[in-house]
């Protein structure tokens, strides 16, 4: 497969082509004006004039060269830099006097190039007021000096074969637009979810971890005074490690499953594990909207409680639009710091429609909220 910068090329080259196209196509209408000249009685004339034309051509193409070339700047290509139109362009011009010398009004069907060459180089707010000028300058104004009426078939071919390459600038830039649209939503969506990946490891892996921390202290501690008890809490250990390990490969994989009931099974058993008293619901009359942001409120507010509050008992309200996890711990403070944990638990929460509040408990301590609108609530059920 292409990478970005590859693809990137690939495109550019593609653009090139299909301008080199523009360029050959219109080029074989100067096969009239070459046989004008080639009709033309004296020889110094004919020669003059077919050197105009072949001159007017290498021009022509040479300035879809310099066009091409030019830097490509996003879905703006072709980048409207005025020196790469005005250049080109009063070349051409001149070349079109110095045969409108010999070929009169006849030349004036070589405004066809310049009209085609600034609709494609320019956008169409500053392509369609030159190619006014144009047909102005090189048809309209001469004829009335000469007191002939304007050629109205010249003036439509130089304002039709404009527009149409115009039109087909417009369709180049709004595939290049889709196209620069599409990879930003490919960049995007990849970035959503590494963060997505990030914050839900994190968040099995900081509740995982520091329950095994708590089970594996407390181990240690009953080593001599209850064995037995030890090799129980080593055993929760051990299959608290293996439910981490199982639980970043489902995330990994995006089948990672949270539920607010199997939380709480999960917070009593680590809260007792830290020697805290544990208020928490039963498992028979829990909300079933928003289970899974309940879940993971609940699995990050523990673990916050066991790893930083020093408290002693933890309290847990359940209602179907609010989760409510309280301590008697040290607190937040007056300016609660959001680690990484939290961080994430909040975008988690605004991402499904809900808010998170943290603040000082009524009893001190801390207080997690996370809460949704009722209105949410009773779009869903």
């Amino acid at each position: 497969m292409l990478d970005d910068s590859d693809a990137s090329e690939a495109s550019i080259a593609r653009r090139r082509r299909l301008g080199w196209v523009f360029a050959w196509v219109w080029s074989v209408y100067l096969v009239d004006p070459l046989r004008q000249a080639a009709q033309l009685e004296q020889p110094v004339a004919r020669w003059y004039t077919l050197a105009v034309i072949v001159a007017f051509g290498l021009c022509y193409l040479g300035s879809y060269w310099l066009l091409l070339r030019s830097p490509d700047n996003g879905a703006s290509w072709p980048s409207p830099q005025w020196r790469i139109v005005v250049g080109p362009v009063a070349a051409m011009s001149l070349l079109t006097i110095a045969a409108s010398i010999t070929l009169h009004s006849s030349a004036a069907g070589l405004g066809i190039y310049l009209g085609t060459y600034i609709a494609f180089a320019l956008p169409i707010r500053r392509s369609v007021p030159l190619v006014l000028v144009l047909i102005l300058a090189i048809e309209v104004i001469p004829r009335l000096l000469s007191g002939q009426p304007p050629d109205f078939g010249t003036v439509q071919s130089i304002a039709m074969s404009s527009f149409a390459v115009g039109g087909i600038r417009q369709i180049i830039m709004r595939n290049r637009q889709l196209t620069l649209a599409r990879k930003q939503l490919t960049e995007l969506a990849v970035a959503e979810e590494r963060l997505r990946v990030g914050r839900d490891v994190h968040d099995i892996l900081g509740h995982s971890l520091t329950v095994i921390t708590v089970k594996t202290e407390l181990a240690q501690r009953l080593m001599d005074l209850d064995p037995e008890r030890a090799k129980t809490e080593m055993a929760d250990v051990e299959r608290l490690a293996r439910e981490a390990l199982a639980g970043v490969r489902s995330t990994v994989g995006g089948l990672r499953e949270v539920s607010l009931a199997g939380e709480l099974v999960n917070a009593r058993t680590a809260l007792r594990a830290a020697e805290i008293d544990a208020d928490l619901p039963d498992g028979d009359d829990l909300p079933t909207r928003n289970s899974v942001v309940f879940g993971w409120v609940l699995r990050e507010a523990v673990t916050n409680v066991i790893r930083h509050s020093g408290a002693r008992h933890c309290t847990v309200r359940v209602t179907p639009t609010s989760i409510d996890v309280t301590d008697d711990g040290v607190g937040f403070g007056d300016t609660p710091k959001l680690g990484s944990g939290l961080s994430g638990l909040r975008e988690r929460l605004q991402a499904a429609g809900g808010d998170l509040t943290l603040t000082t408990g009524t009893d001190g301590g801390s207080r997690v909220l996370a809460t949704f609108p009722a209105a949410h609530t009773q779009e869903h059920e």
